[in-house]
């Protein structure tokens, strides 16, 4: 290996781009951003959905070394996010590293030549010395197995794939599911429609939303005093901190929250009687996501909308078909068919293949759920790195201080790789006692609970969720070169 390692970065949305950032920072220039769309963004270039926003506040969802000034919402909705990461793609000079248009469709290790062979959807193929796959955990929508989805006769598309030429004034309109993106497009879209029915399997907790918008005064400020909005930044990383405290620590806390709630979407039901039952959950609060909104529930308690909590049984041409405890069957017709159904979270990389040494499949090791060291390295992979892999999302708090967290580890490890002139792969008992380590910590955690996108659903074991604080990931996610082996050529 060379002094200048060949990096290839999967992605060009946040974590993409903090990895990216890291390595220019650092000199490793010989790297290139491999984006299948044509501009940075990710998710929030994916997901233009009416009502699209970020339920984390925007001073502390972005990074630390970009504060923006200019938010125009506490929480900013997704036009703003991705104004956001166009500009620090432009700041910090990435977009000359980044070639958009190419879709990753595997990655191989040459053990003849220690390299990886990345190839392209095109049949290009691209040799590296270091793969950073940051694809994320929320890029592929997931559908839930309903017979007959596919012979509905109307529009019919999921939230991340809006078809913004579909007009919805006057339609009657089936909104199934009721995670964080439908909580964000119901109130978005009711006023607009004739009637809507939203199919709800399970309840999410809903907590109000303290947004408000930051006007030219607040800009200024921020500008001008900087420490402004550090503290911003500091008051509600404390905040969203407290979330993750609750799920993992106090049980006390969780019980304010749960009454919090119950207040919260009991105002936002009073003006339709029986609807607070209806969609008051059945499971302790932050086994599931908990969702932000002041304007779902009253969204609901609208006399055009229907809540029904009967399961589907099938999709036909002109409606979705449930029955109630007594098996009776009743077809609700509509005319256009919106799947709020959230995303594949647990299936880490796919559709990619990624083969390391010896042949080994990446899906195949994780047959029973993914797992990595600190979410970002596995044995067995030498030179390659997960940016927000296994066990690094939160419950409570902003995933972007994650990432910059791996983007400072991946730093280190390339750094060191050129130290040793050779690949380097973790240890396979250091990465064994890690993640013993953090599945007994998971058993005894709220998402073990009910079932959940954080669960593989064979296994039960929970893929998704780090079971500490993010500042205690910060804390422990150092790395050590002891944990890491060079691979003999």
């Amino acid at each position: 290996m060379t002094h200048t390692p060949r990096v290839v970065v999967i992605g060009a949305g946040f974590g993409g781009l903090a990895a990216a950032i890291e390595l220019l920072r650092r000199g490793h220039r010989e790297l290139v951003v491999l984006e299948r769309a044509d501009d940075v963004g990710g998710v929030w270039r994916e997901n233009t959905y009416p009502g699209a926003a970020c339920d984390v506040p925007s001073p502390f969802y972005s990074y630390s070394f970009a504060p923006n000034p200019r938010w125009p919402h506490r929480f900013s909705r997704q036009p703003a996010i991705l104004d956001y990461l166009r500009g620090v793609a432009d700041t910090y000079d990435v977009r000359r590293h980044v070639r958009f248009g190419c879709e990753v469709v595997a990655a191989t290790y040459d053990e003849a030549t220690s390299t990886w062979q990345v190839e392209l959807a095109s049949g290009e193929r691209i040799e590296a010395d270091v793969v950073v796959s940051a694809v994320g955990q929320l890029s592929r929508p997931a559908f839930p197995a309903i017979p007959g989805r596919e012979e509905f006769a109307g529009p019919s598309f999921h939230s991340a794939q809006w078809r913004h030429d579909v007009d919805l004034s006057g339609q009657r309109v089936a909104v199934i599911g009721t995670g964080a993106s439908a909580v964000q497009f119901v109130p978005a879209i009711v006023d607009r429609v004739a009637a809507m029915t939203v199919f709800q399997r399970s309840a999410p907790y809903l907590l109000l939303r303290p947004d408000r918008a930051f006007s030219e005064r607040h800009h200024r400020v921020f500008e001008r005093l900087p420490l402004t909005q550090r503290a911003e930044r500091g008051t509600w990383y404390g905040m969203v901190e407290l979330l993750s405290v609750a799920w993992v620590y106090s049980r006390l806390i969780a019980l304010v929250l749960t009454l919090c709630s119950r207040l919260h979407m009991r105002w936002g039901a009073r003006r339709k009687p029986g609807l607070l039952d209806t969609i008051w959950p059945d499971y302790p609060i932050g086994c599931k996501r908990v969702l932000f909104s002041n304007d779902y529930v009253p969204a609901l308690a609208r006399d055009h909308v229907d809540v029904v909590t009967d399961p589907i049984t099938r999709i036909t041409r002109t409606g979705v078909v449930t029955a109630d405890p007594e098996g009776v069957e009743r077809e609700h017709e509509v005319d256009v068919l919106l799947w709020g159904t959230g995303f594949k979270a647990t299936e880490f990389l796919v559709p990619m293949r990624v083969t390391g040494a010896d042949g080994r499949d990446l899906h195949q090791q994780w047959a029973d759920g993914a797992h990595a060291y600190f979410g970002m390295t596995v044995p067995g992979f030498p030179g390659l790195h997960l940016m927000y892999g296994p066990n690094t999302n939160t419950g409570g708090g902003s995933i972007v201080y994650f990432l910059e967290v791996q983007a400072r580890y991946l730093g280190d490890l390339v750094d060191e790789t050129v130290r040793r002139g050779r690949p380097l792969q973790v240890r396979t008992d250091v990465a064994r006692r890690h993640d013993t380590w953090v599945q007994r910590r998971l058993a005894h955690s709220v998402w073990t609970r009910c079932d959940s996108w954080y669960r593989v659903g064979g296994s039960g074991r929970i893929t998704t969720n780090w079971p500490l604080l993010g500042a205690q990931y910060r804390q422990q996610a150092r790395f050590d070169p002891d944990d890491y082996e060079a691979v003999s050529r």
